[in-house]
């Protein structure tokens, strides 16, 4: 198999893109993808300062990886989760990359803080993804406010969004489906954007990039994801995209695409999407985060849980 671009000996085939690529074709590749990404979606200019939050997995360190070395100004954030071992072994991996290429990293302790996942979780009797959700949203917007960035930037992939939009649609869950796009506007000073680069790279390639370019992430899954539905439908859509190369993305641009469509439709049968969560943002009582509701979702879950962040 030969690279379809210089005719070197391939390591990866995309079936997507009925194409082929030697290791320096296909990161040339990987930075059109997501430069491409960054133009069409109008997510960030030159001038932005952006945080990239990094978990210590193949799609966050890659991302960063991707935009240091398209000429960005971003510095890393990296949330320790208080998950045992896994929390420790992830923060390591983060610490080493921002060593290793002289970056700024900020790390924030949810066990320091008082307030580890799992032990929300359990005083709560939410789903641990559920809440670990929580907190990342609410640390995410915390930390750039706090640190003047304009952009948050996460790693999901193609494979992320097209499970998360498969759910959605399943469920037919029109609020989240109205905010699911690869890019979050800001809303004045209660929160930043947030955008999503490798919205066009499967997991697949993202994990062919952080190889090929030598970048030590995590090997093992997160122990709070077993038994999570976002997996089953991953394996749903992998099932289709071997038959189908390239389902994934028409499927998940395809919706991107006709979302203006699909939500103008909503709104005239039954009005606007959200309205009835409290219509606009306001600053949480408790710790002054945006929110529809009053305390905020991260507030109401400490609350629940009896645990206050120190």
């Amino acid at each position: 198999m030969k690279c379809r671009r210089c005719g070197k000996r391939a390591v990866i085939d995309i079936k997507a893109h009925h194409t082929a690529f030697c290791r320096d074709c296909f990161i040339l590749y990987v930075h059109r993808q997501v430069r491409r990404a960054i133009a069409e979606y109008r997510m960030f200019s030159r001038e932005d300062k952006i945080l990239v939050c990094v978990s210590g997995g193949k799609d966050s360190l890659a991302l960063w990886d991707i935009l240091l070395s398209l000429g960005y100004e971003c510095h890393g954030l990296h949330l320790d989760l208080g998950i045992d071992g896994y929390s420790e072994r992830s923060r390591m991996k983060a610490v080493e990359f921002a060593q290793k290429r002289g970056c700024t990293l900020r790390v924030i302790s949810m066990e320091e803080m008082g307030i580890p996942v799992p032990k929300l979780a359990k005083k709560s009797r939410r789903p641990e993804c559920s809440v670990c959700g929580t907190v990342k949203r609410h640390f995410f917007n915390k930390a750039a406010l706090e640190g003047g960035y304009k952009v948050v930037a996460t790693g999901h992939n193609l494979d992320d969004e097209a499970a998360r939009l498969l759910g959605n649609i399943l469920h037919w869950q029109w609020e989240y489906l109205a905010k699911q796009r690869p890019v979050l506007p800001p809303v004045s000073d209660l929160l930043v954007r947030k955008v999503e680069p490798l919205c066009r790279l499967s997991e697949r390639e993202s994990a062919a990039y952080a190889i090929l370019t030598g970048i030590d992430y995590i090997l093992e899954e997160c122990p709070m994801s077993k038994g999570a539905t976002s997996i089953r439908y991953k394996h749903a859509l992998n099932i289709l995209e071997d038959s189908m190369p390239g389902a994934k993305m028409s499927f998940y641009t395809g919706f991107i695409k006709n979302l203006p469509r699909l939500s103008r439709a909503w709104e005239d049968l039954h009005g606007a999407i959200g309205e009835d969560s409290g219509g606009s943002f306001s600053r949480c009582s408790e710790c002054g985060s945006a929110s529809f509701t009053d305390p905020c979702n991260f507030c109401r879950l400490t609350i629940e849980s009896g645990l206050r962040p120190r």
